[in-house]
């Protein structure tokens, strides 16, 4: 249901230095892996019921703060990797593409509405404590 809506590919800007070792996430049985790429790796995963929901990607940045990181690093000396299929033809003298706001949509308001809304009780003291 967190997916409901999205396309069979879909872009979100990935952060650098982050690694989630998908042998790890499938080697535990709590988990299902919602969305995954050979290029970023895990995007999202969740337990059965999705009362655990984790995502690795940014789907909440704007235009340009995937820019504004990079160009830190530039200005530091870091000479970090051009972001992909971030800037038109991978230039990051152009403009930031954003590929990924309708499914930012689409993951918030699937989040709220299957699991938050509709499975949360009127009462909150039912609520089971996680763990």
């Amino acid at each position: 249901m967190l997916m409901r809506g999205f396309d069979e590919v879909f872009y979100v800007p990935h952060s650098r230095n982050t690694t989630v070792k998908l042998k790890d996430v499938r080697a535990c049985s709590k988990l299902k892996i919602l969305a995954t790429s050979e290029k970023a790796g895990l995007y999202a995963a969740a337990t059965e019921g999705g009362r655990q929901i984790f995502i690795t990607g940014h789907s909440e940045y704007d235009a340009d703060t995937l820019k504004n990181e990079y160009l830190r690093d530039v200005n530091q000396g870091i000479d970090p990797h051009v972001p992909e299929n971030y800037f038109p033809d991978d230039d990051p003298t152009r403009a930031p593409l954003v590929t990924w706001r309708s499914h930012a949509n689409l993951l918030y308001m699937n989040w709220l509405n299957y699991f938050v809304y509709q499975s949360t009780p009127y009462e909150i003291e039912t609520i089971e404590p996680i763990g």
